[in-house]
């Protein structure tokens, strides 16, 4: 009869196994498409379409005279969209308002399953709008009643070999003078300069207003992957005296517009992994602005009035980063921006561990293995601690026959049996609630790990062994999990049984429960609980062998 059922079981759970395949295969993974598609709805040799009348909307209401209307009729260009390719970025710009319509990271495949794509962080098409705006305002700003169509010299620019430096220059007249967007791009780095140089040829004042913006639609996060759980930030954010990181979600936006003054900062959208900032001038005052726009989300800043005078040449503008969330590269940039790699409120823990294992895998060149060393320490770090948890749960295996002694006897008072089992735990010197601690102090680890694996991009399609490419999203397989449940079943065997029988039976189903639990979790995190939990059956057996035997 035993042996019938344990086959019953059996069958079950291989049943069970590959249903959760299956069903992950269906429904499991993230399907969204990431290959680049033409830009703007047209190809890259076709004419840029005609501005539409009311499309000026996005443009930011900044305090100053003459501030370009709602609406404007503008004539259509003939212009075509402009390519620039660097060695981490390919960039399109739209020459129409000199808008950056499609930005592609070479260095960073869409999946593991096309590697030869780029991921597209920015897009505008049927399928996204996600690009970065800027321009000037004001009496004399060219994109006062409307985007500036400017022309360029090519329509695609490549970085050479022996270059570390890529300019390229868009140009338009105007009543005064002439205006030429400058992009600067350098070798190695997502951080692009965009300034305007305004020439003024007349014998007045130029006067204008600059403005940045990131506009994005409420789509979906293409970067977040298929883990279930905790999900990172899709939203704006920016810093603020008060606060060195303020989300500002796609919601906020909904229920009204943002407005703040802020010396220095920057204004970003982000999203998993990736970000777009823009980063004005550190030492001026700018205001930061968001809306909703026709169902876009619009975020960033303009700066104060600037004047040029007559027969001179002035310039104004910022940088935009569009790339990965690479800490140390933020943190160059300005003052907080490396907080976009949002740690959660354990940030404190998150920090030192992302730090140590960063460090772990300069030396072994294995994220994977630098997890199970990374475990290995922390480990250590608490090898006091769960010593003694150990030693007071094998002097309650070694006590059970007393305590079954005390139940049977003491059963129908409760009362009585509670006195008398903790005068047992305090003869014997036993801490009931000692077995929880080393769980409990770890738990803020364990979410803290959690969240490095989730934002730190350096993870992303980081390879382990076999079958494991990806130790930030779940084992495909769910086989790490299975011998994570595997584990704990055999810690949960080294516990004692606690005197309470639905106690026990719950006890006797965690194994399951966390094995449910883990299967969508990140393989990295993963791999660190089943590396944990086999320090600690190791520890845990050699402590108690050597009780039992005293």
């Amino acid at each position: 009869m035993d042996i019938r059922r344990t086959v019953i079981f059996i069958g079950l759970a291989i049943s069970t196994y590959f249903l959760i395949l299956a069903w992950n295969d269906d429904y499991g993974q993230n399907t969204q498409a990431n290959a680049p598609i033409a830009a703007v709805s047209e190809t890259q040799d076709a004419p840029v379409p005609v501005q539409a009348a009311t499309e000026n909307a996005d443009i930011p209401e900044v305090d100053a005279p003459e501030v370009a209307p709602e609406s404007i009729d503008v004539a259509a260009p003939d212009g075509k969209l402009i390519t620039v390719n660097t060695d981490v970025l390919q960039v399109t710009i739209d020459p129409r308002g000199g808008e950056v319509v499609q930005v592609l990271l070479p260095a960073y495949p869409a999946s593991i399953e096309q590697k030869d794509v780029p991921f597209v962080m920015m897009e505008k098409n049927n399928r996204r709008t996600y690009v970065a705006q800027s321009g000037l305002l004001g009496k004399d700003g060219v994109d006062a009643k409307g985007p500036a169509l400017y022309s360029a010299d090519n329509t695609r620019y490549e970085l050479a070999d022996d270059a570390n430096e890529l300019t390229v220059v868009l140009s338009t007249n105007t009543d005064k003078g002439s205006v030429d967007k400058v992009f600067t791009f350098r070798r190695g780095d997502y951080l692009m300069d965009v300034t305007y140089r305004i020439n003024n040829t007349s014998d007045e004042n130029w006067q204008g207003t600059f403005y940045a913006q990131l506009k994005r639609d409420n789509s979906e996060d293409p970067s977040a992957g298929n883990s279930m759980g905790m999900q990172s930030y899709l939203g704006a954010a920016l810093t603020t005296k008060e606060n060195r990181y303020e989300k500002i979600g796609f919601d906020d936006l909904v229920d009204g517009p943002y407005k703040s003054v802020q010396q220095g900062g920057w204004a970003a959208m982000l999203q998993h992994y990736f970000l777009a900032a823009w980063i004005p001038a550190q030492d001026q005052p700018h205001t930061y602005n968001g809306r909703q726009v026709k169902g876009n989300n619009v975020f960033g800043f303009y700066s104060g009035p600037t004047t040029v005078a007559p027969g001179s040449v002035g310039e104004v503008g910022a940088s935009l980063y569009i790339g990965p969330k690479d800490q140390e590269r933020l943190g160059e940039i300005a003052e907080h921006l490396d907080l976009t790699i949002d740690y959660g409120w354990l940030w404190w823990v998150a920090q030192p561990l992302f730090w140590l294992l960063d460090n772990i895998h300069d030396i072994v060149g294995n994220w994977g293995v630098a997890i199970i060393f990374l475990t290995i320490l922390i480990k250590l770090a608490f090898f006091k601690l769960s010593a003694a948890s150990y030693r007071s749960m094998a002097n309650m295996r070694k006590v059970a026959p007393k305590m079954q002694e005390i139940k049977e006897k003491y059963g129908d008072n409760r009362e009585k049996l509670g006195q008398e089992m903790m005068a047992l735990y305090k003869k014997e010197k036993i801490n009931p609630l000692g077995g929880c601690l080393p769980i409990l102090v770890q738990m803020p680890v364990f979410i803290a790990l959690y969240w490095v694996l989730m934002e730190s991009v350096e993870l992303r399609q980081a390879p382990f062994f076999l079958w494991i490419e990806d130790m930030s999203v779940m084992d495909p397989y769910f086989i790490l999990p299975l011998i994570m449940g595997a584990s704990m079943f055999i810690q949960m065997k080294l516990n004692p049984t606690p005197p309470d029988p639905m106690q026990a039976r719950v006890m006797q189903f965690m194994p399951i429960i966390f094995t449910v639990f883990f299967l969508w979790f990140p393989a990295g995190l993963v791999l660190y609980w089943v590396v944990n939990n086999i320090l600690s059956i190791a520890q845990q057996y050699v402590i108690t062998k050597q009780i039992e035997n005293s």
